[in-house]
């Protein structure tokens, strides 16, 4: 049975899609989404740096030492893996264009902006297109060239209510990153003020009058130009003529402004799928130790997204040339030493085992010396 391969009607049997109803404000509004929660939030670029930097670096296995150099080559400065991972994280979508190098081959991949890309869909709702926005200009790139080989490869994270476009992240942290970028401005606003929390000067005259217009205006004046700033933090207050100070909001200690902000961190570090201790955050005792964490963040986060990545990749590819093959060498990664250290001592204890069957399930290629001497045996 074929179970691979395109079939003359495969277009006829696959039923109807239609575009969902995107949650939140995708992608309309992504570029100020990432302005507030990547480029102004700390914890939210932390996390997706150390998650898509963990992706880009982690060592590759391919079927031909030609392939893992054409994804490891820099395209127009850019790391494709680690692109990917960081437009899949923030964006939900990721696409990769492949570049033919003119003799029947894949000469360059180089990831696109998920912003500017729409897909364009046929009759039944299946992409048949790519169409590429940059201002005016619009570059409409189909699915696949006239030999039916893969031009844009379309990675999404999984979208419940839509069937073109992926979700990603940043819309599940947009309120904790809401509230950690509010506190660093009310911080700031309380050491713009002297670090002290807003209130009023209240005037109590005996006989019930009030300030003039020009006494109201030079005691503001005065107010700014002694009082407000971190230069007049401490300055104490001469006040005269039934002047009163008043105090109109609440201490951060009511507010417990730190614990809102931590917490607000951890939710965010949670979104991204990075344990807070990595990032730095009190108070979270999860893990044991550093490393436990460092080794959970690689096993439930960087792996996964990783081989998604290139296993995406690679079925692309394979439109190319057939026998096209990516994965992660989880051998070769500092950070699972140890638990590839304990499984190796694991499988040496096993007695009952030959020494291929340890191999194999090291995932240790005998040579043909090792294996003609393991037959002699």
């Amino acid at each position: 049975m074929k179970w691979f391969g395109r079939k003359a009607g495969r277009a006829l049997a696959r039923p109807g899609l239609a575009r969902g109803v995107a949650i939140g404000e995708w992608p309309r509004s992504y570029e100020a989404q990432v302005r507030e929660g990547y480029c102004l939030n700390a914890i939210a670029q932390r996390a997706v740096r150390m998650v898509a930097e963990g992706v880009g670096s982690a060592p590759l296995t391919a079927s031909d030492p030609g392939l893992a150099a054409l994804v490891r080559a820099r395209s127009s400065g850019q790391v494709l893996t680690e692109t990917v991972a960081a437009h899949l994280l923030l964006h939900g979508n990721a696409y990769v264009q492949l570049l033919g190098d003119g003799l029947g081959g894949v000469g360059e991949l180089f990831a696109l902006r998920p912003e500017r890309v729409a897909v364009e869909a046929d009759a039944n709702g299946w992409p048949v297109a790519y169409r590429y926005r940059v201002a005016e200009r619009v570059v409409r790139i189909a699915a696949e060239d006239e030999g039916g080989r893969p031009q844009i490869v379309h990675l999404k994270g999984f979208h419940p209510l839509d069937d073109h476009y992926g979700l990603g992240c940043l819309g599940a942290a947009a309120g904790a990153i809401a509230i950690h970028n509010a506190a660093a401005k009310w911080n700031k606003a309380l050491l713009d003020n002297a670090a002290r929390p807003s209130g009023a000067l209240v005037h109590e005259s005996p006989d019930g009058s009030v300030l003039s217009s020009d006494q109201f205006e030079r005691l503001r004046e005065e107010m700014e130009a002694g009082f407000a700033g971190a230069a007049n933090a401490g300055r104490p207050m001469l006040l005269e003529g039934g002047l009163k100070w008043q105090a109109m909001s609440l201490t951060p200690a009511d507010m417990d402004f730190v614990g809102l902000k931590a917490a607000a961190a951890r939710e965010i570090a949670l979104a991204f799928g990075v344990p807070p201790m990595l990032l730095g955050l009190p108070g979270d005792n999860s893990y044991a130790n550093y490393r436990e964490a460092n080794r959970a963040v690689w096993r439930q986060t960087i792996l996964p997204l990783a081989g998604s990545v290139l296993a995406s990749l690679e079925q692309a590819l394979r439109g190319w040339d057939a026998g096209a093959a990516l994965a992660v060498d989880v051998d070769r990664i500092a950070a699972l030493a140890e638990d590839r250290e304990r499984l190796w001592a694991q499988v040496s204890a096993a007695d009952f085992l030959s020494d291929p069957e340890k191999r194999a399930m090291l995932g240790v290629v005998a040579t043909t010396d090792t294996a003609s001497s393991a037959g002699g045996r």
